[in-house]
């Protein structure tokens, strides 16, 4: 299928790996232009090369971190029009809810929704004036069903939903949509660091440490299995389409089927 994303600016941030590196290299296989902001070159340098050899093209990185004030503005001097924003950025770690410190939580939140709020305060009047762009935030089911093993990571998730539902509010009656896309338990990066650090049995292998999880951990899924980055990033691309004009204001799910049908 052809998204008519040819030649369409896109920015996805947290984009050197995993979720977002996907993302990334799908706008771009699509024909897009790709900027992917981040905070190494060397892991920019990477990820470009990464999606070029894929077969990908278009792909620029800006040395900026959106997480701060001053890298969010740097980002935006360098590329100060795009059509189609994607808030992939994020952290996460397990952490008993009594250890968290107000530090850990105020930083969760600059990370994980802060870096978002800004960019889209930064791009979201050039889309409406020109009456046409996509805002598409990167939450995750942990925004409806909030783990108690983060729960600060739970909470800027839930954050991110409320953040697009406004701002979609915000653009009714324009060419402009935003939505979010809500994944699951992902195999991406640092994915099995977290999974043992859950785990009863630290010398699990991988595919038991998998199993593990979602037996006990997420028994509510569906896939009963993580999902590929891949799996989310062709929602993600559709999504920021044009062929996807009705679909705005949206909590979309690619979460295997973890969260039941009536939250």
């Amino acid at each position: 299928m052809d998204l008519k994303l040819q030649g369409k600016s896109v920015i996805v941030t947290g984009a050197t790996g995993g979720i977002g590196l996907e993302i990334a290299r799908t706008f771009s296989k699509e024909g897009a232009t790709v900027t992917i902001p981040g905070r190494s070159q060397k892991k920019l340098d990477a990820a470009i090369a990464d999606i070029l050899a894929s077969g990908g093209a278009g792909v620029s990185g800006v040395l900026a971190d959106p997480a701060t004030e001053a890298g969010a503005a740097a980002l935006v001097a360098a590329v100060p029009q795009i059509d189609v924003l994607v808030n992939n950025l994020g952290i996460y770690e397990p952490k008993s809810f009594q250890d968290i410190s107000d530090a850990e939580w105020r930083h969760m939140f600059e990370v994980n929704v802060m870096s978002g709020v800004r960019l889209s305060r930064a791009y979201m009047p050039g889309m409406l004036e020109r009456n046409w762009g996509r805002i598409v935030f990167i939450s995750s089911e942990s925004g409806l069903m909030t783990p108690g093993e983060m729960v600060h990571y739970g909470m800027t998730k839930t954050a991110q939903l409320a953040v697009a539902r406004g701002l979609a509010i915000t653009a009714k009656g324009t060419g402009v949509t935003v939505n979010s896309v809500m994944p699951g338990p992902t195999r991406s990066d640092g994915i099995f660091d977290f999974l043992r650090g859950i785990s009863t049995d630290p010398n699990a292998t991988t595919d038991e440490l998998e199993a593990d999880f979602f037996r006990y951990h997420r028994p509510s899924s569906l896939l009963q299995r993580l999902i590929h980055p891949e799996e989310i990033a062709s929602l993600v691309a559709y999504v920021a389409s044009p062929l996807a004009s009705a679909t705005n204001g949206a909590a979309l799910r690619v979460d295997g089927g973890v969260t039941p049908t009536i939250v």
